[in-house]
């Protein structure tokens, strides 16, 4: 019905204002669609009869969101409900009052934030009842009646989304939904608000869903019941889960028709468990190019003209890894060299790119060729900095892999095909619509061809160069022919005539040189003897246009590593045979071509069209030494070659303490290197003290602690000769070894948890190793050794020892005389006063807040801040040093303390601090920049000669934040507000209120006087668009009644132009 009225609706469309956002066949009308623009109105088309025509909904218009999907009641006839894009909801039924945004998720009513519908669903034995999925906010079964939510349902996780749901007609209350992110279909019960099961079917997302009422069974019962025979060899799918014994629910029986986002569709079994049919569409339009990995033979790649380039797993025949699309038409693709992992690709308007597979994103485009399509593409594998591009502007470009363009060879017309030989990095091959095929050398700058090959009789289409025959290259053209030229004689040695279409496939067989494959839009392969001209085969399988083809790239089979050692060790023992001499004569000769080869190291030759690289003679070079079982000298060269892993893999055939001594080489290097590949080599030899010297260069002393203790337990292969004396006196001697070493990494991995303040894994880390430094004094004892060390005039152990004692109260005005005593001279300095400072701290809070520690308890708080400030500019933690100052300084003026500090004299310290190191910005209009005066360089050359410098101590982690100018920490506090990690910078969290057990759980917070006040240190703030205050609130129940009380939102409110002077309460 719709193919025969397609022009019909055309012809509609085109008076409708708007694109249709949804649309949908009108139910109890069997011959009307609905459809809807993104505002409205809802049109009605009816498409035949007396009253055929476009209508407009008297009421489902002037929408204030734009419309994201709508349902027709499938039993209430006229009533249809609306999803919008900020996840309200719109609802019409004849004779009732329209209702337009209702029902938003109860977490986004006050806000502006976007939450579209995603899916929406009608119970199919309910009049009123609509099942509503939103993007973000979940799952929700709503009234549309009394407009209420009945049931939220939850999902597994905060990434799950719903992309499609459909109620199960066989099973009155459940439904299924799919996820929009990953293949999971989901079960649900509508009398519970978690998932029945779920079922990973696929890697990709659900495009659609539906369940079948009737399953089909009878007709797949022919088939084994062990066997799925009606599964795709291409299928993605997962088997399910087995079920749980403890399953509350039954799986509803039926089908479910899945139709996922990469073009996949399957028929799903949900009682079975298993897919009744899962088919991978693949490429949806023709396929233009394809080509193998060069380092992988199981990868092949294909370009199409659906926009996307799909990887497959030949022996899977499954997609492995699909483009992003929207590319228009792909015309080429082409591997990068080794093991990249990138593919260029070739497009009709989109220019060229370049896709990183692993990542799944495009890393880089060219655009040279303007609006112009690009017919191929090919990237260097000689020189992988280069790629090629022919377009039909008439340009054959090469450029660098970051945009350089190196030459623009023009043509009279569009060139169509281009290809770099495999004999000589700097020839290309192009071939054009003139007919007429050309070769240019890309290491001079000239634009000119060096040569120009004519005989075709229509536009040349592709062109190849021969891997093995130097020289030698074919084309393809639209007069159905192939032909063969010959760089060298500068003429075309043979033409294979045969296609009765135009040529589009060239392919040279990797071992076989005179072997050629053709591909014709006359629906045929051949296989070609060029020596002759003659076609060995035809493959006739194909039913429509051959496009292009690959052959796995490979190379013949030759005698090397340890047999022909062998061999050329029988050989040498037998010294009187003839044809052994002549053997060793022809090992002889190679031998000297090799000695000749690998002088090249010493000499400096040109560069002429033709002539190998150095690398490349040195590769022939160390070939022809693996051929004569010299493997010492093959190891030796491929390391000069930087090929690590050929080299490794035969040096075992010279002996094993060879293979040791190229690891470690190996391992120094990659060390120099700073490179994490270094591990395997070090742990293969057993060099565990490098291995943790290394880690513990890099900060990462968790691994060198676990690699020091995998020794020590023996767990590990250690590199050593034994001693005459017996292999026991060597082992002894190399444990004692292993326990320093993990004495150190412990001794490091300690002092990294007490600089960070977690003093408990500190301790734990010397006592792993047995490191009991001393044995604590009883209580009594500590009172008597304090009173001790107070008479001798030892300050911090007569502190140390009070603060072990009943009464650590003590401590205080013992520490604090003596910090105002050295404050008060001249030459004091921060680290003559902090360690006291520092262990005052750890009083307990119960004998700070005593009446008589009052005066004390004010004085350790200003003496704090001060040198809390002072630590913060050593550290360079300059966005906390204004305020710890501005702290100090509030604390003088409002405590009665005698301490020999002045207010006046901490605003000094930090104006000359600000003006030193010019924090503020120049360019502010409020704060001009001067620089600082004579007296403010005193003073900050005073503070800096007090603070002197303090070696900073880290570690590398993952929470490591760069840029951040305050101390990383390694331990993940998550907030119970969002979920997320708390942001050192930018996030605080207050637990406004706590109730205890016992206490009154009803909480009045009517009429609130503001209890939190925003501070800024400065005007940076001040009407800055860039930055938003948001304050979101939640209950956190533990226990009790309290998970009955919900309440949970947030309020974001942008810096004002003005402040509010300060108030208080």
């Amino acid at each position: 019905m719709i193919l025969c009225h397609i022009s019909l609706l055309c012809i509609c469309i085109e008076f409708i204002p708007g694109t249709p956002a949804s649309l949908s066949w009108c139910w109890n009308a069997g011959d009307a669609v609905a459809f809807a623009s993104h505002r409205g109105p809802l049109f009605i088309w009816t498409i035949s009869g007396p009253d055929s025509g476009v209508t407009v909904h008297k009421d489902a218009h002037s929408f204030l969101s734009d419309i994201c999907i709508f349902r027709w009641h499938t039993q209430k006839k006229g009533k249809v409900a609306f999803g919008h894009i900020d996840g309200s909801l719109s609802i019409f039924q004849p004779g009732n009052k329209s209702q337009k945004h209702v029902l938003r998720p109860e977490s986004l009513e006050g806000t502006d934030e976007e939450d579209p519908v995603s899916a929406l669903e009608w119970d199919p034995l309910s009049t009123d009842y609509l099942l509503v999925a939103n993007l973000h906010h979940g799952l929700r079964l709503v009234d549309s009646e009394s407009l209420c939510c009945i049931t939220t349902f939850s999902l597994p996780s905060a990434a799950a989304s719903v992309q499609c749901l459909a109620w199960v007609p066989s099973a009155p209350g459940m439904f299924v939904t799919g996820d929009s992110q990953v293949g999971v279909l989901r079960i649900w019960n509508v009398s519970r608000t978690t998932p029945v099961d779920n079922f990973k079917l696929k890697k990709t997302g659900f495009h659609c869903l539906h369940v079948l009422n009737s399953p089909p069974r009878k007709k797949f019962s022919n088939q084994s019941p062990t066997k799925n025979h009606y599964t795709s060899s291409t299928s993605e799918a997962v088997p399910p889960p087995t079920l749980t014994q403890n399953q509350a629910f039954s799986l509803p029986p039926g089908h479910a028709v899945c139709c996922f986002l990469d073009g996949g569709v399957g028929l799903y079994d949900m009682g079975a468990k298993k897919w009744d049919f899962l088919r991978d569409l693949g490429h949806v339009e023709t396929i233009f190019d394809c080509k193998f990995k060069p380092d992988n033979p199981n990868l092949l790649a294909t370009a199409s003209f659906d926009g996307t380039i799909k990887v497959w797993d030949i022996n899977t025949l499954t997609a492995v890894y699909t483009s992003p699309g929207n590319e228009g038409v792909i015309y080429s693709l082409s591997w990068a060299p080794g093991d990249l992992n990138c593919i260029a690709g070739a497009t009709s308007r989109n220019g060229a790119f370049i896709w990183d597979i692993k990542k799944g994103k495009m890393v880089q485009r060219f655009n040279e060729h303007g609006k112009n399509g690009i017919f191929c593409i090919a990237w260097s594998h000689k020189d992988s900095k280069r790629i090629a591009t022919c377009s039909g502007d008439g340009y054959c470009i090469i450029r660098t892999i970051d945009g350089k363009i190196l030459h623009k060879y023009r043509h009279p017309a569009a060139v169509f095909g281009c290809d770099w030989s495999q004999n000589n990095k700097d020839m290309i091959a192009t071939g054009c619509e003139d007919k007429n095929v050309r070769v240019y050398y890309v290491a001079t700058s000239s634009d000119q061809p060096l040569k120009v090959f004519s005989g075709h009789t229509e536009k040349v289409f592709h062109v190849r160069w021969s891997p093995l025959r130097e020289g030698t290259l074919c084309s393809g053209s639209d007069d159905g022919s192939v032909r063969i030229w010959d760089y060298t004689q500068d003429a075309c040695i043979n033409i294979l005539s045969g296609h009765t279409a135009p040529v589009r496939g060239l392919m040279w067989n990797p071992e076989i040189p005179y072997l050629l494959i053709s591909g014709s839009w006359d629906c045929t392969i051949k296989v070609w003897d060029t020596r002759e001209g003659i076609c060995l085969d035809t493959v006739c399988d194909h039913g429509a246009d051959v496009y292009d083809s690959a052959i796995e790239p490979g190379a013949p089979p030759l005698l090397c590593g340890k047999v022909s050692r062998d061999i050329k060790q029988e050989i040498e023992k037998l010294s009187g045979n003839l044809h052994v001499k002549k053997l060793r004569w022809f090992s002889e000769c190679l031998s000297s071509e090799a000695q000749e080869l690998t002088t090249v190291k010493m000499s400096k030759f040109g560069g002429g069209i033709g002539v190998p690289t150095k690398e490349e003679r040195l590769k022939e070079a160390a070939q022809i030494h693996l051929w004569l079982g010299q493997i010492q000298r093959y190891c030796e060269l491929m390391v000069e070659l930087g090929e690590w892993d050929k080299a490794l893999s035969v040096a075992p055939s010279v002996s094993v303490k060879y293979w040791k001594k190229l690891m470690q080489r190996r391992a120094d290097q990659l060390i120099q290197e700073d490179k994490d590949d270094v591990v395997p080599y070090c742990i293969a030899v057993g060099d565990v003290k490098k291995l943790v010297h290394f880690f513990m260069s890099r900060g990462q002393l968790k691994e060198a602690l676990l690699v020091a203790q995998a020794a020590c337990e023996g767990n590990m292969q250690t590199f050593h000769v034994s001693t005459p004396k017996g292999p026991s006196f060597s082992d002894d001697i190399y444990k004692e070894d292993f326990n320093e070493l993990l004495r150190e990494a412990c001794r490091e991995l300690a002092e990294w948890y007490f600089q960070d303040g977690r003093a408990v894994l500190a301790a734990c880390c010397h006592l792993a190793v047995d490191n009991i430094e001393c044995k604590l004094p009883t209580v009594e004892e500590c009172m008597q050794l304090a009173e001790t060390a107070h008479a001798d005039g030892k300050i911090f152990e007569t502190i140390k020892y009070y603060l072990l004692s009943q009464e650590p109260e003590k401590a205080l005005p013992i520490g604090i005389d003596f910090i105002k005593e050295h404050i008060s001279s001249s030459d004091w300095t921060l680290d003559t006063i902090y360690p006291v400072l520092d262990l005052l701290s750890y009083i307990r809070t119960e004998k700070l807040v005593l009446h008589t520690c009052t005066e004390a308890r004010n004085e350790l708080l200003i003496l704090c801040g001060y040198v809390g400030a002072l630590l913060a500019i050593r550290r360079r933690y300059q966005s906390i040093v204004p305020a710890l100052y501005e702290f100090t300084s509030q604390l003088l003026k409002r405590r009665n303390v005698s301490v020999p500090l002045k207010i006046e004299h901490l605003s000094e310290e930090l104006d000359a601090w600000r003006a030193c190191t010019q924090i503020f910005n120049p360019s502010s209009e409020d704060s001009p920049y001067t620089p600082p005066s004579d007296s403010q360089r005193l003073v900050y050359a005073t503070l800096l000669k007090r603070l002197k410098e303090e070696p900073l101590r880290g570690i590398v982690g993952p929470d490591y934040v760069t840029g951040s100018n305050l101390p990383s920490h390694s331990d993940i506090h998550i907030s119970c507000l969002t979920g997320l990690k708390i942001q050192a910078l930018n996030q605080v969290v207050l637990w406004d209120k706590i109730v205890l057990r016992g206490d009154n759980p009803k909480l009045l917070l009517k009429d609130m006087k503001t209890k939190y006040f925003f501070f800024d240190d400065g005007n940076g703030l001040k009407g800055n668009r860039n930055v938003t205050l948001t304050l979101s609130w939640n209950v956190v129940p533990n226990a009790g009644i309290l998970p009955l009380v919900t309440g949970s939102g947030h309020v974001s409110v942008p810096f004002p132009d003005t402040y509010e002077i300060t108030k208080s309460y």
